[in-house]
């Protein structure tokens, strides 16, 4: 059994439930300590969060993942019991074996062979590990950084491990992400007995012209970087749960996930002219989740493409698809982001797996991409 298969079964045991780290970071934090590593710990409220560094010196390449996971599902669905990785046909099973703590075993593996390899390498190493991803990601990452350029200390390269690979290991990359923006309408009307028309309002009406505006709307056309920016309703909420009342109010989530070509300012001024044209009385509130952002060519996207193919024989799609991640809030610094992990299929879902030999592949180029950058 491979040290980086090891690792990942040692981390998929502890029960790291967003925002619970659960130890996985202790388990971390020894094993990076015994090789040289300074550990730091940067806590924020119910966050763990750690901060560990090998050297003084630039360029400082950092590796940045989060060790929380999110909720199994019916545990009474999986195959396996979701917090006792099972190894079946080359598989292994258990929440968060794919997002990610199969990339954090390999970041440790790969900087262990790296160091004996290199010891006096160039540059420094880092960890930037938070158990606030999958949750509302207020007190992990952002908080980090906020820490780091406090202090001037500076990331010049960064993988995430998020679960990157289409079809088989090594395929696609994240070389960017799209904005992510939430908002909450709340359509006001007046609630009544559906045989009175004139003496209600009704939002469910309201809504209707609204909705073909938002949804016929072409926000824009993409660019090189990235695809049209898209809308979509998660939510509807409305009525009393009785056939014979009018709701007095419409409540609806949506989302829109933008590309570089809008701002949100932009996106929230057309969208409230959109509402403004059909009500008068409605509440909307605005959470923005991320701004885009996009690594264009440069040192760090030669070494992982040099990487993959070393270790493939293929070079990879460079993606900007796919949701939000961490990367969102490290890109602002200044520093060149790419995101390279396993295969994605199965993240989130009931029965989440990772390759094993996936795992050891990962672990060679993230070993690799050191090699490229820092010797």
């Amino acid at each position: 059994m491979s040290e980086t298969l090891e690792l990942t079964k040692a981390l998929l045991k502890k029960v790291s439930l967003t925002p619970e780290d659960a130890g996985c970071m202790d388990l971390m934090a020894d094993y990076l300590q015994q090789r040289g590593f300074n550990i730091e710990w940067l806590n924020f409220g119910e966050t763990k969060n750690l901060w560990a560094r090998r050297g003084n010196s630039a360029p400082l390449f950092a590796f940045a993942g989060h060790t929380d996971v999110v909720p199994t599902g019916p545990v009474e669905e999986w195959d396996s019991p979701p917090f006792e990785p099972t190894l079946k046909d080359g598989l292994l099973y258990a929440r968060g074996a794919a997002d990610m703590k199969g990339s954090l075993a390999a970041m440790l593996t790969a900087c262990d062979s790296f160091i004996a390899e290199h010891s006096t390498h160039q540059g420094s190493i880092a960890f930037l590990i938070t158990s606030d991803e999958e949750g509302p990601a207020h007190d992990g990452t952002i908080r980090v950084m906020q820490t780091l350029d406090a202090r001037n200390e500076k990331i010049d390269y960064c993988i995430v491990g998020e679960p990157t690979s289409h079809k088989v290991f090594g395929d696609m990359v994240r070389v960017g992400r799209r904005g992510s923006i939430n908002g909450y309408l709340s359509l006001i009307g007046k609630q009544g007995h559906v045989a009175y028309p004139e003496l209600v309002e009704n939002p469910i009406h309201a809504f209707t012209p609204i909705l073909q505006l938002l949804t016929q709307e072409t926000w824009d056309n993409g660019n090189e970087f990235f695809p049209p920016t898209s809308f979509q309703i998660s939510n509807i909420n409305a009525g009393t749960g009785v056939e014979n009342v009018v709701p007095g109010t419409l409540k609806v989530v949506f989302n829109l996930r933008f590309s570089s070509e809008l701002t949100p300012e932009e996106i929230k001024r057309r969208i409230t002219y959109m509402v403004d044209q059909n009500s008068d009385n409605y509440e909307l509130i605005w959470k923005v989740s991320g701004l885009p952002f996009i690594t264009e060519r440069g040192e760090l996207s030669d070494a992982v493409e040099q990487a993959l193919l070393d270790e493939t024989g293929s070079k990879p799609i460079l993606s900007t698809a796919g949701g939000t991640s961490d990367g969102r809030f490290i890109a602002p610094s200044g520093a060149q982001v790419i995101e390279l992990g396993p295969i994605n299929e199965s993240i989130h879902k009931i029965n989440e797996c990772v390759s094993v030999s996936d795992l050891d592949q990962l672990s060679r180029a993230y070993h690799k991409i050191l090699a490229n950058l820092l010797t």
